[in-house]
C-alpha cells in the first residue's frame, strides 16, 4: 500500500516537473534570445500606473520563470514612452502600459504626436480600470453637488478645477462639469496628482477632478470633501459617495490602464502574453494586491481589448474635439 502510494506521488512529481518543462520550454519560445521582458512606464515610479505595472510584472515573472523589468520613462505625459516603444524590434521584447492621456488624447490634440497608437501598437490586455471623483478643499463651504453648483454660480471667479494634468481625462471631465454647472471653467494643469492632492488640501485650488484611489484616503481622514464619482455605478471603495448620475448629472467616464506591443512583437507572442496576463490578472493574490491599492483588476483578451478601445475612442474624440483644447 505504501509503495503504491509512493509510486503515485513519484508519478505526480514526474508529472508536474515535465509540465513545468514543457512551459519553460513554450515560454523560451516567446523570446529566443533569452532578452527579459521589459515593461514600460511613462510616468515616475509611485503613481497608480507604476503599481499597477509592478504588480503584473511580479505575476509574470513568477508564471514565466523569466525577468520581466519595470522601466520608467516619464515625460511629455506619457507620449515620450510611447514614442520609444513603438520603434523598438522584436529582439528586444518590450510592452507599454499606458492610459487614455497618451493612446487617445495625444494624436488628437497634438499636430504630431511621435506615434499612432492604432498603426503602431498593438493592444495585449486591460489590466485595470479606474474613475474619477470630484472633490473640494474643506474650506469650501459645500457638503453636496447641488451646493457645489449654487456656489460656483454665486462665486464664478472660485471656478478654478485643478486637474493631474493638462490634457488628461481630468481636463475634459472638468470641462463637462462646467458645461453642467453652467459656468466658464478655468483648468489648473498640475504635473501630476501629489502636487495637486498637496495644493487642494492647502486651499490653494478649490476643486479637483482625479482619479477616485488618488483622493479616497485624504477623504476619510476629512482633508478633503469627495462629492461625486464619475463610474456607472458607485464604488466599492466608496460605496458611501454618489455617482454624478445619480446626482442628476449625466456624465459617466473611466480610465483605465493597458498592455500594448509595438508592431514589431509577433501576433503569436502578444496573443500568448496575453493569455499569461489574463492567468494573472485572474490569481486571486493579484486581485487582493489591486483591492488593496485602491484599484480595479480587469481580465480582458487581446480581442476584447481591441473592442474596448474602439468603443473608448469613438466615446472621447467628439469630447476631446468639442472642447477645442489645444496643448
Amino acid at each position: 500500500m505504501q509503495r503504491r502510494t509512493l509510486v503515485r506521488m513519484l508519478a505526480c512529481a514526474g508529472m508536474a516537473a515535465a509540465a513545468a518543462s514543457a512551459q519553460a520550454r513554450a515560454e523560451e519560445a516567446l523570446f529566443p534570445n533569452k532578452a527579459p521582458l521589459r515593461i514600460v512606464v511613462g510616468y515616475p515610479p509611485g503613481g497608480a500606473t507604476d503599481r499597477v505595472a509592478r504588480i503584473v510584472a511580479d505575476k509574470l515573472q513568477a508564471r514565466m520563470g523569466s525577468p520581466v523589468i519595470v522601466e520608467n520613462k516619464p515625460g511629455a505625459g506619457g507620449r515620450l514612452s510611447a514614442q520609444q516603444v513603438k520603434n523598438l524590434p522584436a529582439s528586444q521584447p518590450t510592452l507599454l502600459l499606458a492610459n487614455p492621456a497618451a493612446m487617445v488624447v495625444a494624436p488628437l490634440v497634438f499636430a504630431d504626436s511621435g506615434y499612432d497608437p492604432e498603426k503602431d501598437f498593438r493592444p495585449v490586455s486591460e489590466v485595470n480600470r479606474y474613475e474619477f471623483g470630484l472633490a473640494v478643499a474643506s474650506a469650501v463651504p459645500v457638503k453636496q453637488l447641488s451646493h457645489l453648483f449654487a456656489w460656483l454660480k454665486a462665486n464664478p471667479q472660485q471656478a478654478n478645477f485643478g486637474v493631474p494634468a493638462t490634457g488628461s481625462l481630468p481636463h475634459f471631465f472638468a470641462l463637462m462639469l462646467g458645461e453642467a454647472a453652467k459656468v466658464p471653467v478655468e483648468v489648473v494643469g498640475y504635473k501630476g496628482s501629489g502636487p495637486l492632492l498637496t495644493d487642494l488640501m492647502g486651499g490653494q485650488v478649490p476643486i479637483a477632478v482625479d482619479t477616485l484611489d488618488t483622493q479616497i484616503a485624504q477623504h476619510e481622514a476629512g482633508k478633503l470633501r469627495v462629492l461625486a464619482t464619475s463610474g456607472e455605478k458607485r464604488s466599492p471603495m466608496a460605496p458611501g459617495i454618489p455617482t454624478l448620475r445619480e446626482l442628476g448629472v449625466d456624465l459617466v467616464g473611466t480610465g483605465w490602464n493597458t498592455l500594448f506591443a509595438p508592431q514589431s512583437m509577433a501576433p503569436v507572442t502578444v496573443q500568448r502574453l496575453s493569455q499569461l496576463v489574463q492567468e494573472v490578472m485572474k490569481d486571486a493574490d493579484t486581485q487582493q494586491k489591486f483591492a488593496a491599492s485602491n484599484l480595479m483588476p480587469v481580465v480582458s483578451s487581446a480581442e476584447e481589448t481591441a473592442r474596448m478601445l474602439r468603443a473608448y475612442r469613438a466615446q472621447w474624440a467628439p469630447v476631446v474635439q468639442r472642447s477645442g483644447f489645444k496643448p
